[in-house]
């Protein structure tokens, strides 16, 4: 096959694999967005820049690593107030651990009868 030839077959498979890209993501970004969902907040945590195993540790030390992390976050408060509100049982929550969440919520139900 002359040169010329491997060329222009090269040049319209990646011209055809380019738009088949911008095709895409054309799709992806007709997509609707997230924004008005219960949980749209997410997107600006900082745990988004981490595994989620961090914030399900097995020890205080992973808790510790978690909490600093939820120390500087943005929607650190409305995280929190989501795991309260979906009585979420397990992981660090906007820097709260399971045990801390629990004594909340007591307190909470504590002060709502007085």
């Amino acid at each position: 096959m002359p040169l010329h030839d491997f060329v222009r077959r090269s040049t319209s498979s990646a011209t055809r694999a380019v738009s088949d890209t911008s095709a895409a993501d054309a799709a992806v970004s007709a997509r609707p967005s997230d924004d008005d969902s219960v949980t749209s907040w997410m997107s600006a945590g900082n745990c988004r820049n981490y595994p989620p195993a961090v914030f399900f540790p097995s020890d205080g030390v992973g808790v510790d690593r978690a909490r600093k992390i939820c120390a500087g976050c943005p929607v650190a408060d409305t995280c929190l107030e989501y795991a309260l509100d979906q009585r979420i049982e397990h992981g660090v929550w906007g820097g709260c651990s399971e045990r801390e969440r629990r004594r909340i919520l007591k307190r909470r139900r504590v002060d709502a009868e007085i």
